[in-house]
């Protein structure tokens, strides 16, 4: 769910937040495969995944973020889009990197890097996962005003909106996480 959000967004131009939205920086900034950067950015963030959260959760993001990493780069061979409203590509790309969140999140794993520092803030301080998320989403968006027009970079708000949104409502520490 969530590498198809990130290629709504990536067809249309769109950044995000987080880990993924550095990793769109520096993917648009120099060339370099989106998946590749995705993956060599969350290294750093594993530490804190392992002394916070145990060995099973950093096992499963790490899995979670290698295959995202993969099928973010497979997907345009597969699947084509020859046109798609920006805006659209925010909403629909925000909600589905927010409903895989939610999974993997109630699944005790994460996509890395600010995922994993949004729910230690909420076990240590009981923030929302998805309020804190959207702070560190607002400081990468502010960043793409180098890269980015301000309609790409005002849909790209959009989207983090609907993912940020998607978090705060759904993900609760008193709902369902499995085992």
């Amino acid at each position: 769910m969530a590498s198809l959000g990130v290629f709504l967004l990536s067809s249309a131009g769109l950044l995000t937040g987080g880990t993924a939205g550095v990793a769109f920086l520096l993917h648009y900034a120099t060339g370099y495969a989106f998946g590749l950067v995705f993956f060599l950015v969350n290294l750093p963030f594993y530490w804190l995944a392992f002394r916070r959260f145990g060995l099973a959760f950093s096992i499963k993001t790490f899995l979670a973020i290698a295959f995202t990493s993969f099928l973010t780069e497979a997907t345009p061979h597969a699947i084509a889009i020859s046109l798609i409203d920006p805006l659209i590509a925010g909403i629909f790309g925000g909600l589905l990197l927010g409903i895989g969140l939610l999974a993997l999140f109630r699944h005790r794993a994460s996509l890395g890097g600010f995922g994993i520092l949004a729910l230690y803030l909420q076990d240590r301080f009981g923030w929302r996962a998805g309020l804190v998320q959207l702070v560190f989403d607002g400081i990468v968006l502010v960043l793409s005003f180098f890269l980015a027009s301000p309609f790409i970079i005002a849909c790209s708000v959009v989207g983090a909106i609907v993912l940020n949104l998607t978090l705060a409502i759904n993900h609760r520490k008193d709902r369902y996480i499995a085992m």
